[in-house]
């Protein structure tokens, strides 16, 4: 019984023709998301910018959906609720949360601390004799500025050090389009936080991680098939040598890339707000990662000396 296809096991598309055109995609996507982080930045939540911590326990199992509206109308900048479990937590479930408040802003020379005080007081006439606050935090803004930092540089150095395991698992060359492809990946989807005002918290730099790695597994893959070629096809001009390789694997990539978005639908759907601001983004970045591992990450090979054993010459005139 034959499988069913969604896409032909063998395509002819002319991958390397359509270069430019993708290079210009990607160049829009690259300058809208530039011009909006230079210009307006990000929306920097709790964790980048410092708040009030509070774990509260209740006696009974908490429905948090009601709780998150009462807090919401105390009128703070952000809040955030969710479930911890461990130890006295469980009995019963779900009677833990922990509580995350932004302050509004407080007016040049005004106590800072005051206002994390007055946050902590609201909040707990707002909770009422049903909650036991177990503890109570303050994140300061040097702290919250410190992960901010801490975050972009680990984004930074994964970049980094996955083009130097490509360069040295594959060649120089090779290295250089992965990072081009995954730092162009991250960029554009920090970009997107930044276009819709998302909030950028922890749970971004998150997200900005695991699509750096999501991005550069499909980079490998058909890199991997080059190289694979290189051995077989000697005498076959680079660009032709791109074409064949990406045709041959690019079932494969967007496949493996529905599958991937297709895990990720309830968690978009259902997952909430708290979810929406996760979920969207790496959804967002698996569309622009397979968009760019097919036409842009060998494509570069083009612009850079030919890797050893590669025979250049002009693109092929492959068809659709």
């Amino acid at each position: 019984m034959p499988l069913l296809r969604f896409i032909p096991e063998a395509t002819n598309i002319n991958f390397v023709g359509a270069r430019y055109f993708a290079f210009a995609i990607d160049g829009l996507l690259l300058a809208i998301s530039i011009v909006s982080i230079v210009w307006q930045g990000f929306n920097l939540g709790i964790d980048f910018t410092g708040g009030v911590l509070m774990e509260a326990k209740a006696a009974h199992a908490v429905d948090i959906g009601p709780l998150r509206e009462e807090i919401n109308t105390l009128g703070f900048g952000e809040s955030q609720l969710q479930f911890f479990g461990g130890g006295e937590c469980d009995k019963p479930a779900n009677s833990c949360v922990l509580i995350r408040v932004q302050p509004k802003q407080v007016k040049a020379g005004g106590d800072q601390n005051a206002g994390y005080q007055a946050v902590a007081t609201a909040i707990k006439a707002k909770l009422g004799s049903g909650f036991a606050i177990r503890s109570t935090a303050v994140v300061g803004p040097k702290v919250s500025q410190e992960l901010f930092h801490d975050g972009v540089l680990a984004t930074l150095l994964a970049i980094g050090m996955i083009a130097i395991y490509v360069a040295v698992r594959f060649e120089w060359q090779y290295g250089i389009g992965a990072a081009i492809a995954t730092g162009h990946d991250v960029l554009v989807t920090a970009g997107l936080f930044s276009v819709f005002q998302l909030d950028f918290t922890l749970t971004a730099i998150a997200a900005l991680l695991t699509l750096a790695g999501y991005s550069i597994n499909d980079t490998v893959v058909v890199f991997d098939r080059i190289r694979e070629n290189r051995r077989k096809y000697k005498r076959m001009n680079l660009s032709d040598l791109i074409n064949l390789s990406t045709n041959q694997m690019v079932t494969r990539t967007i496949l493996t890339s529905v599958a991937t978005a297709i895990s990720l639908l309830p968690l978009l759907l259902f997952g909430g707000p708290n979810l929406f601001d996760f979920s969207a983004p790496i959804m967002f970045g698996i569309v622009v990662g397979t968009f760019s591992s097919i036409y842009v990450a060998a494509a570069l090979l083009l612009y850079l000396p030919a890797p050893a054993g590669t025979v250049e010459g002009p693109a092929a005139e492959a068809t659709a």
